[in-house]
Order: structure tokens, then C-alpha cells, then sequence
């Protein structure tokens, strides 16, 4: 089974900035073309971030990135910061996701947390089209919530949100930038000339991921879906306080 070009590319566009990312945007732009699953005017809203990855200066890049996502919980990239927060549910939501993730012969490295957008992004890719669409799914009010706030604040990172949800069926809450030039132009423009990732796989297998054949695990996607519907309605109708 092919992986989903598109997912992986995506993943790769919420990373933080190091040069294999910045070297492999105009790469990561034709394999978004390549891979067909998402429609021009999506794409088009893509090209403003990479024409910024592939063209700035990548400390500014870096720190742009920590600014954003690393200094508030409200744009944290970590899935159940945004269901769990700091309480004891979350820890068990990390395991079930792991045991998810080697399930599916996922092993990842304890340098990052099972959910690390990005990650979880990666996974997907692996895993059949149906099931990667449900799951994504079930993290939608995650990631609807996650694309208005990085809209409203004018960032680049809102059309890579946009992006993940088309791919599951929603309708985004932001538009593609408008341009007065094309798409073809826009993918010239980043000097494209081949469909190489390799050199940005190794870098995260390095940093994030190794594949394998995993150990059984106890966590199904039934379960681990269970839990996101559960913390979901959770978060929508709060326990009430009992009276004084």
C-alpha cells in the first residue's frame, strides 16, 4: 500500500523549520500535485507558506514558528492539549495513541509526544484512505478550531489546517489567498524540478519516527475514536458544579 503523498507532505509543512524542511518545499509543493487528493484552489492557498519556507531567512523562519505555536496552549500543535489539558486523561490518551501507533508498525522515538500533529499526520499516511478520512474526522473540532485561530492571526500555517480538513471532508473556515497569478506560475516560481523526499524522510525518521513491525497492542481505532468522541462531548457540555 502507497502512502498518502499528500498527508506526508502536510506533515512535513508543521515542522519546525530546519534547512531539509526549507530545501524540500518546492519539492513537497509538486508532490501535492502529484498526489491529486487535493483540489487547485487548496493547493493555490498552500503556496503562499511554501514560497515563505523555501524563500526566507530560516532563523527568522524559526522563530516565527516557536512565537506561534510554542508560546501558547491556544495554538498548541498537541492534539489533546486542546481536549485534556494538564489533567490525568491525557496521559492515558498519550498511551492508547502509541499503542494505536504501533499497532499499525509505528514505533516513535521519545523525543516527541504521540500527539504531535505532524505525527499523527505521518501515521495517517501509512494507514488506508478510509480510515485515515474517520480519524481525521474524529480530531475535526481539533483542527476547525486550530485553522480559525491561525486565520485570524493572518498566519500562513491556517491553509495547511485547511488543507488536512479537506482531505476528510470538512468545510475550512478560511479561504486560499488570492493571487492574480496561477498555480503553474506559483510552482515555477519555486523552481521545481524533481519528486525528492528523501533526504527530508531521513530527517524525520532521525528527529521523530522509525518504522517497524510493532508490538500488539491493547488500543484499536474503535477505542481510540471512543475516547476523541468522549473528550469532544465533553469539552462541549462541562460537568456542572454542584451547588454550594
Amino acid at each position: 500500500m502507497a502512502d498518502n503523498l499528500t498527508l506526508k507532505a502536510l506533515s512535513r509543512l508543521l515542522l519546525y523549520p530546519e534547512a531539509a524542511l526549507q530545501d524540500a518545499a518546492p519539492h513537497l509543493a509538486e508532490a501535492l500535485t502529484e498526489d491529486g487528493r487535493l483540489d487547485a484552489a487548496t493547493r493555490l492557498g498552500l503556496m503562499p507558506l511554501m514560497r515563505s519556507l523555501a524563500g526566507e531567512d530560516l532563523y527568522d523562519l524559526q522563530e516565527a514558528y516557536v512565537s506561534l505555536f510554542d508560546r501558547t496552549r491556544r495554538l498548541s500543535l498537541h492534539l489533546f492539549e486542546h481536549v485534556h489539558g494538564e489533567s490525568r486523561d491525557r496521559g492515558q490518551a498519550m498511551v492508547d495513541l502509541a499503542a494505536l501507533y504501533a499497532q499499525g508498525g509505528l514505533a516513535i522515538d521519545a523525543n516527541e509526544l504521540p500527539d504531535f500533529l505532524p505525527l499523527f499526520l505521518e501515521f495517517l499516511a501509512t494507514r488506508p484512505e478510509a480510515e485515515a478520512q474517520g480519524l481525521l474526522a474524529d480530531v475535526d473540532h481539533i483542527l476547525a478550531t486550530l485553522e480559525e485561530r491561525l486565520g485570524e492571526r493572518g498566519s500562513l500555517y491556517a491553509a495547511v489546517l485547511a488543507a488536512v480538513r479537506h482531505l476528510a471532508g470538512a468545510e475550512t473556515v478560511t479561504a486560499p489567498n488570492p493571487t492574480s497569478e496561477g498555480e503553474a506560475d506559483d510552482r515555477a516560481a519555486l523552481d521545481l524540478d524533481a519528486l525528492d523526499l528523501t533526504a527530508l524522510d531521513k530527517e524525520w525518521e532521525e528527529t521523530a519516527v522509525t518504522f517497524g513491525p510493532g508490538d500488539a497492542a491493547s488500543c484499536g481505532v474503535d477505542r481510540f475514536r471512543t475516547q476523541l468522541r468522549a473528550a469532544q462531548r465533553d469539552a462541549r457540555h462541562p460537568a456542572r458544579q454542584p451547588a454550594a
